[in-house]
C-alpha cells in the first residue's frame, strides 16, 4: 500500500462513519439509556475528529496526543483512535474532592499532588499500602505509591528522578489511587463483571411497554369490559340486548362512564378500549349515547347486539365459572411479577456488596423470593433473563468462569487474564507490599487499550512506565517465579486451546501471553492479528520467527502440504533488516513469500491485504505452533479438538445462508478451518480416520452446509491420500478453503 492510499485508510473517514452512527442513534433510539450512551460516544468521536483537523492527534504514532508521552494512558475508541483523553485525567473524581476538603487543600490536582508528598500524605499512602486497602484503576494512580514505597526503602534519588518525570503532569492526571474500605480480592478470583456494574444493569432494565400494555389489559380494562357487559346484560329481553331498563339503569350507567374517564387519564399503555371496533368501544359508546345522546340507531343497536353476543360466546356470562376461571387465570398473569420487577429487587441484594469486585455467591443473590422482599411474592424463582445478568458478575477462577457458561469466547477470557498475569509479575518483587502494588499496576495495564499504530511501532509496555521502571532494582526474578510464569502460560493457552479451538487468539490474549513468556524467560515470537484496512505491507521480524518455529513443528504435516508450505526453504530465509528509526525487524523475503503465495499481484485493496495477512498466518500458524512448543496440549486430544473445530466452522457456515454481508463470516470459517487442520496435524492422530468422522459428521448437516463445506472437505481428502492442489487451489472437486478473496468468494 502507498503512503497515500494508506493515509486515506486512516483518514477521518472511519471516526466520520461511526460519529453519524452514534448521532442516528442518540437522536432516533426509543431507549432513553441508548441514547445517552450513544450521545456518550458521539463526544468521543467528536474529539477525535476535532484532534484530528487540528493537529492535536496524530492518529497511527504511539505517542498520538501532542506533548504527552506514551506512558500517559490514553482514552481510545473503536479501531484504535485516540480522543486526546487521559484516562487518568479529567474533573476531580469524589474521593479527590472528600480529600481537598479534610486537607483544606485547594480542589486542584497539583495541590492533592503536593499533599501526598507531605509527612502527613506520605503517611496515608503507606499505610493504605501496608493494609491493602485502595484501588488502582489506571497505571498512573500506583506512581505517588511507588514514589512513597521508594522514600521508605531508602531509594530517595530514585523517587525524586520519578517524581520529576511525573511531576510537569501533576495539574492533569490522578498519580493517587483510589482508597477503599477492604483489601482487593485474591488474584486468583477473577470475574467478568463487578457488582456494581451488574446492578447498574438490572437497573437499566425498563418496563416492557407491551408486556405492561398486557397487564393492563388484562387487569384494568377486562374487568371493566366485564362491568359494561353486565350492564347490557340487565337490558336483555329474549336475546335482544337494549330492550329493557330499569330506574337504575341510568346512575349505573353514569358511573360506569365516569368510572371510565379516571381509568383512561390513569392506564394509558392499552389503547384497545380506544379502537372504535373493539367490543369494549363498542359497549361504552352505546352506554353514552343512550346517557348523553339521542339514544341507539339502528346501526349502533346492531353492532351492540353484536359485541354482546361476541362475548358471551367467547367468554361466557360474567359470574358463570367458566368466565370465573378465565378472569383468574388473567388476574393471576396480569398480576404476576415483570422482570423489571425482579431486577430490582435482585439490584437491592446486591447493595451490600463491594461494587468493584465480582459476586462470590451468585446462587444466594439469584435465589427464590423470601418473605418481606418487595416486588414479587415469597418463593417466587427469578426469571432466567436476569440471572443470566447477575451470572456475568460471577466471581470464581477463569476455569470455574468458563464452566459456567459465563465466558462466551476467547475476546472474553483475553479481559480476565490480565489479573492472573498480573500476579506472576508482581511475584519477582519480594517484598509483600510491592508486590502488590506491581500486581494491581500491571492488572489495571492489562485494561489499556490498544491504539491503532504505523509503521510496525508497538504497543507501550509495562516496563515503559516511570514507576515501574524505578522499581526496577527491587525486582529479582528467580527459578521459582520463571517457573510460575511457565507454568501461568500453559494453563493459559490450555484453557484457550480448549475452549475456543475454532478461534484465532485475540491480541489482547496475544500480549498477555508474550508477558507471561518474557517472565518465564522464553524467548518466542508471538503474533499480533494485524488489520486489513492498516496493512503497509511488510511484518515485523517476529513474523519470519514464528513461521520458522512453526515449520520446525509441522514439516512433512497435513498441514504442510495442505496450504503447499515449503518449511525447508523458508527455515532458510535470514535477511532480517531495519527499516525506519522506530520500525521494528523486518524481512523482505518473507514480505514477499506471503504476497507471492496470496497470488494478488501487488494490488492494493482490503482484500489484497487481507490475503497477504492471511498467509502470513498460515506460515506461522498464528501461535498455535508457538503454544504447542511451551508444551500446551488439549485436555481432550487432538482429534477431539479437530472435530469440535469442524462443527465451529459448519456452524459458521450455515450462517452464510441469506447473509447481506457473508465476508466476515466466510473469513471466520476459514480461520476456523485452518485451526482443524493443525489439530488434525499434530502427533498421534490419523488423518484418514479423522476425515471419516468428519465426513459422517458433515452428513448429519443441513443441506447447505454439505453442498458448501463438501468441495472443502473433498480438497482435504485429496490431499490425505496424498495429492495436491493446483496453481488456482483446486482439485477436481475439491477446494482449499481459504479466507481472503478479491471478488466474490466461493463459499458465500
Amino acid at each position: 500500500m502507498d503512503g497515500n492510499e494508506h493515509e486515506k485508510r486512516i483518514g477521518t473517514g472511519y471516526p466520520t462513519t461511526q460519529l453519524a452512527k452514534a448521532f442516528a442513534t442518540s437522536t432516533g433510539h426509543e431507549d432513553a439509556d441508548t441514547r445517552q450512551r450513544a450521545d456518550e460516544r458521539l463526544h468521543r468521536w467528536e474529539s477525535v475528529l476535532r484532534g484530528m483537523l487540528n493537529g492535536v492527534l496524530t492518529i497511527g504514532s504511539r505517542t498520538p496526543v501532542a506533548g504527552r508521552p506514551a506512558w500517559v494512558t490514553p482514552e481510545v475508541v473503536r479501531g484504535g483512535f485516540a480522543t486526546g483523553k487521559a484516562m487518568a485525567g479529567g474533573p476531580l473524581l469524589p474521593h479527590e474532592t472528600a480529600l481537598a476538603d479534610r486537607t483544606g487543600r485547594p480542589a486542584q490536582r497539583r495541590a492533592l499532588f503536593a499533599h501526598h508528598l507531605t509527612e502527613a500524605g506520605l503517611a496515608d499512602l503507606v499505610a493504605s499500602l501496608r493494609a491493602g486497602t485502595y484501588l488502582v484503576d489506571v497505571p498512573e494512580e500506583a506512581a505517588l505509591p511507588v514514589v512513597a514505597w521508594l522514600l521508605g526503602a531508602g531509594d530517595r534519588e530514585v523517587a525524586l528522578a520519578l517524581l520529576d518525570e511525573i511531576g510537569p503532569y501533576a495539574d492533569r492526571l490522578r498519580f493517587a489511587p483510589v482508597p477503599r474500605d477492604v483489601p482487593a480480592p485474591d488474584p486468583a478470583v477473577v470475574w467478568r463483571e463487578t457488582a456494581g456494574e451488574v446492578r447498574a444493569n438490572l437497573a437499566r432494565r425498563r418496563p416492557d411497554e407491551r408486556i405492561e400494555a398486557m397487564r393492563e389489559a388484562l387487569t384494568v380494562w377486562n374487568p371493566f369490559a366485564d362491568r359494561l357487559l353486565a350492564l347490557w346484560l340487565d337490558t336483555v329481553v329474549d336475546g335482544r340486548v337494549a330492550v329493557r331498563f330499569d330506574d337504575r339503569w341510568r346512575d349505573r350507567a353514569t358511573t360506569l362512564l365516569d368510572h371510565y374517564e379516571r381509568l383512561a387519564t390513569v392506564h394509558r399503555r392499552c389503547g384497545k378500549h380506544r379502537r372504535k371496533k373493539e367490543n369494549l368501544a363498542i359497549l361504552r359508546a352505546a352506554v353514552q349515547d343512550m346517557v348523553y345522546g339521542a339514544g341507539l340507531t339502528p346501526r349502533s343497536r346492531g353492532l351492540l347486539q353484536h359485541a354482546v353476543d361476541s362475548m358471551l360466546r367467547r367468554r361466557g356470562r360474567p359470574g358463570s365459572p367458566e368466565h370465573t376461571a378465565l378472569r383468574t387465570r388473567q388476574a393471576v398473569t396480569g398480576t404476576a411479577p415483570t422482570h423489571h420487577a425482579f431486577a430490582r429487587l435482585v439490584g437491592d441484594r446486591l447493595a451490600d456488596l463491594s461494587p468493584d469486585v465480582g459476586i462470590t455467591d451468585v446462587a444466594a443473590r439469584t435465589a427464590p423470593v423470601r418473605a418481606g422482599e418487595q416486588g414479587a411474592p415469597a418463593g417466587a424463582a427469578v426469571p432466567e433473563p436476569i440471572r443470566r445478568v447477575v451470572a456475568r458478575g460471577r466471581a470464581g477462577t477463569v476455569e470455574e468462569l468458563v464452566a459456567a457458561g459465563v465466558v462466551p469466547s476467547a475476546e472474553v477470557l483475553a479481559r480476565l487474564v490480565p489479573r492472573i498475569a498480573a500476579a506472576v509479575t508482581g511475584a519477582a518483587y519480594p517484598d509483600e507490599t510491592l508486590r502488590v502494588l506491581v500486581a494491581a499496576t500491571h492488572h489495571a495495564f492489562g485494561n489499556r487499550r490498544s491504539l491503532l499504530l504505523r509503521n510496525l511501532e508497538h504497543q507501550v509496555r509495562f516496563d515503559e512506565l516511570p514507576w515501574v521502571r524505578a522499581i526496577a532494582g527491587h525486582r529479582h526474578t528467580t527459578d521459582g517465579t520463571r517457573d510460575d510464569a511457565g507454568a501461568a502460560l500453559r494453563r493459559l493457552g490450555q484453557l484457550t486451546l480448549d475452549s475456543f479451538p475454532a478461534t484465532v487468539l485475540p491480541n489482547p490474549m496475544v500480549r498477555q501471553l508474550a508477558g507471561l513468556a518474557r517472565e518465564a524467560g522464553l524467548g518466542l515470537p508471538w503474533v499480533e492479528e494485524l488489520a486489513a484496512d492498516i496493512f503497509e505491507g511488510t511484518f515485523s521480524g517476529k513474523f519470519l520467527t514464528a513461521a520458522k518455529v512453526a515449520g520446525e513443528l509441522l514439516a512433512g504435516t497435513l498441514y504442510e502440504r495442505y496450504y503447499g508450505i515449503d518449511y525447508a526453504a523458508l527455515a532458510r530465509i535470514d535477511d532480517v533488516d531495519r527499516r525506519g528509526r522506530h520500525a521494528a525487524a523486518t524481512s523482505p523475503a518473507f514480505d514477499a513469500l506471503c504476497l507471492a503465495r496470496a497470488g494478488t499481484g501487488g494490488r492494493c485493496s482490503v482484500a489484497a491485504n487481507g490475503m497477504v495477512i492471511e498467509q502470513a498466518q498460515i506460515l506461522t500458524t498464528h501461535n498455535l505452533a508457538t503454544l504447542v512448543t511451551v508444551g500446551v496440549s488439549p485436555a481432550a486430544g487432538w482429534p477431539d479438538l479437530a472435530r469440535r473445530t469442524f462443527a465451529t466452522a459448519a456452524t459458521l457456515t450455515a450462517r452464510i445462508q441469506h447473509n447481506p454481508r457473508p465476508l466476515p463470516t466466510v473469513k471466520d470459517t476459514a480461520y476456523a478451518w485452518r485451526q482443524m487442520l493443525f489439530h488434525l496435524s499434530m502427533p498421534g492422530v490419523d488423518p484418514t480416520a479423522a476425515v471419516g468422522l468428519l465426513w459422517d459428521d458433515l452428513d448429519r448437516q443441513p443441506p447447505y452446509v454439505r453442498d458448501r463445506l463438501g468441495p472443502a472437505l473433498d480438497g482435504l481428502g485429496h490431499v490425505v491420500a496424498g495429492g495436491g492442489f493446483g496453481p488456482d487451489g483446486t482439485a477436481g472437486s475439491g477446494r482449499r478453503l481459504l479466507g481472503w478473496a478479491v471478488g466474490r468468494h466461493w463459499l458465500g
